[in-house]
C-alpha cells in the first residue's frame, strides 16, 4: 500500500473501531403475517368504534326543530237551547171530576143499552165552545155516535157532563172505550173512559115508554113513564132534568118493585124550577140497567 494516501487509511482504521462496536446479533427480518394480524385487528377495533357511535345516534332522537303546544279538544255543551212551545198547553185542560153513571165494572147483558155520563170540569185558559165535541178515540167503541158536539159554552172554571149512549158488546166479557174532547182546532184532550162487564141475561128494565112532562100552575112540574121489566125485582131510578148550556140537574133517587115482568108507571112531582124557561127530562134507571131513557119537553112560567 503506498503512503502516498495517509488520510485514506485514517478513514479505514475509523470504520473498522466503528465496526467492533455494534451488536453482535443479527438484526431480525420483520414477519409479514404478523404485520397483517396487527393491521386486521386496528381495523376491526376501529370498525366497533364506529358501529358503536352509529348505534348511539340512531337510538337518540333528533331534537325536535319547534315544540307543538297541545291544546285540549273542544267540549261540545249537553244543554241544549229550550224548544219553544208552538201550543198554548194551558188553553184546553180539563179535570175528570166523576162518573155520573155507569162505575168502573158496571154489568150489562149483551146487546143492552145505557148511557154514559161523565161530568169534567174546564180548568184551562180558554172557553169551550159549541164547535168542541166528545169523540171516540180507541178501545171498544159500542155503538157511540161519534162525534158529539158540546150544547153550549163552557167558560173556565165551570163544569160540563158528556154524555154518550151505547150498547153493550154481544159476547161476555169485560170491555173499555176511550173518548176525549176535540177542540176547534182538532186537538185531542180530556181523556174519558168507560169500562163494563158483558154477563148473561139477568133482570133489567126493557124499556120505557109514555113518557111525558108538564108544568102544574102553583105546584111545579110532573113527570110520568110507563116502565117495563124483564122479570120479577127492584130498581132503582131518577129524573135528569136539562136545559141548553147548563148543567143537568138530578132528582132524588126512587125505587120501584115488580112482582113479574111487565109494565109499571111512574110519576113525580119536581118543584125545583130554577128559572123561567124551557126544559126537558129523562127517566135514567140507576139498578140495574145504569141508563137513560126517553125525553119529555116542558116549561117553566
Amino acid at each position: 500500500m503506498s503512503s502516498k494516501h495517509p488520510l485514506l487509511w485514517l478513514l479505514l482504521g475509523a470504520l473498522l473501531l466503528s465496526a467492533c462496536n455494534l451488536p453482535n446479533g443479527n438484526v431480525p427480518t420483520p414477519d409479514p403475517n404478523a404485520v397483517f394480524t396487527a393491521a386486521a385487528e386496528t381495523a376491526s377495533v376501529q370498525l366497533t368504534q364506529a358501529a358503536e357511535a352509529a348505534a348511539q345516534r340512531t337510538s337518540t332522537p333528533a331534537p325536535a326543530l319547534f315544540q307543538p303546544t297541545v291544546t285540549s279538544a273542544p267540549t261540545l255543551s249537553s244543554t241544549l237551547p229550550p224548544a219553544t212551545a208552538t201550543v198554548d198547553d194551558q188553553c184546553d185542560k180539563a179535570k175528570f171530576v166523576t162518573d155520573v153513571t155507569i162505575p168502573d165494572g158496571t154489568e150489562f147483558t149483551a146487546g143492552e143499552s145505557f148511557t154514559k155520563i161523565w161530568r169534567v170540569r174546564n180548568i184551562g185558559d180558554c172557553t169551550w165552545t159549541a164547535d168542541y165535541a166528545l169523540v171516540f178515540d180507541s178501545g171498544e167503541r159500542m155503538g157511540g155516535a161519534s162525534p158529539q158536539l158540546l150544547m153550549g159554552s163552557v167558560a173556565p172554571g165551570d163544569q160540563v157532563d158528556l154524555s154518550v149512549d151505547l150498547v153493550a158488546p154481544s159476547a161476555p166479557g169485560t170491555y173499555t172505550g176511550n173518548w176525549q174532547i176535540r177542540n176547534n182546532a182538532g186537538v185531542l184532550f180530556a181523556k174519558v173512559y168507560v169500562q163494563i162487564k158483558v154477563v148473561d141475561p139477568t133482570f133489567a128494565v126493557t124499556s120505557v115508554k109514555d113518557l111525558d112532562a108538564y108544568y102544574v100552575a102553583g105546584r111545579g112540574a110532573a113527570f110520568a113513564a110507563s116502565v117495563s121489566a124483564s122479570r120479577a125485582g127492584k130498581i132503582t131510578y131518577y129524573w135528569i132534568i136539562s136545559e141548553s148550556g147548563h148543567a143537568d140537574i138530578q132528582t132524588s133517587t126512587e125505587e120501584l118493585e115488580f112482582t113479574s115482568g111487565g109494565a109499571l108507571d111512574v110519576s113525580t112531582l119536581w118543584t125545583g124550577c130554577p128559572h123561567s124557561g124551557d126544559f126537558s127530562v129523562s127517566l135514567y134507571v140507576d139498578n140495574p140497567n145504569h141508563q137513560k131513557f126517553g125525553s119529555a119537553d116542558f116549561t117553566c112560567p
